[in-house]
């Protein structure tokens, strides 16, 4: 991400982990959804800021940068998951296992290391750091895919009331991702989850369903998701979700 200087942002001071965040339709259009610039990354200034739909994102040379991005790309998770014939398949085929929150910080290092063509990562050392944290806090939540006892691919997020944020997400074998992906909509759905956001959309995303709301929309769902009591307890699948033990790590 490039900023043009110079910009007129709202500044926190990251000595003041209750200092408020500037209104959602205050961010700038170009670059979209730029908000506000500084502060740190406590789990208390996180919490609030994906409260009000805000999350931060910047590379690892930069300064924080906070973002609410305007239309906003989400899963509705009031409506059932539509997927492509092949993705069907894939996920039936079962040749794999998948779990929650057994590989946390594994998951968030691996979606960390640059892709194919990348010189770079925007989750640097201090944001992988803040998510590790979150994770101890249980805020954070991962989903593995394993195959023959490795880690073949996973995502992570955070969920506060009935939302849940998706972070990042990656694949070492083809449709890890994909896989992981299906069966959190599919639990998370069946406890009652309103909302998956994705933040910014991507060709990948529209293919598995995902849709873009007006950032008014998604402000208005997000209220009413947080605002619903979360799920209890550990997060495993209580779905019949692949487990076959040859997959799983020993």
């Amino acid at each position: 991400m490039s900023i043009e200087s110079p910009i007129r942002l709202h500044w926190l001071d990251p000595r003041k982990p209750d200092q408020p965040f500037p209104p959602v339709e205050t961010a700038m259009q170009e670059p979209n959804g730029l908000l506000a610039i500084g502060g740190d990354l406590c789990v208390e200034r996180i919490v609030r800021a994906y409260s009000r739909g805000i999350f931060p994102w910047y590379n690892p040379d930069e300064p924080i940068l906070w973002w609410s991005p305007d239309p906003r790309t989400v899963f509705d998770l009031t409506e059932p998951c539509s997927l492509s014939k092949r993705l069907q398949r894939t996920v039936a085929k079962a040749d794999y296992a998948v779990t929650l929150d057994t590989a946390f910080d594994e998951v968030v290092e691996a979606c960390a290391r640059p892709r194919d063509g990348q010189r770079g990562t925007w989750l640097g050392r201090e944001m992988r750091a803040a998510y590790r944290t979150l994770g101890s806090e249980g805020i954070g939540h991962s989903v593995e895919v394993w195959r023959d006892g490795t880690l073949i691919g996973g995502l992570y997020g955070l969920a506060i009331g009935k939302v849940f944020f998706g972070e990042s997400m990656y694949s070492a074998q083809r449709d890890a991702s994909k896989i992981a992906l299906v069966w959190l909509r599919k639990q998370l759905r069946d406890w009652g989850y309103l909302l998956m956001d994705c933040q910014v959309g991507s060709p990948h995303l529209y293919t598995l369903g995902a849709v873009d709301w007006p950032r008014e929309r998604f402000i208005e769902a997000l209220n009413v998701g947080i605002g619903k009591p979360p799920h209890s307890g550990p997060w495993v699948f209580e779905l019949d979700a692949p487990s076959a033990a040859q997959h799983l790590p020993a």
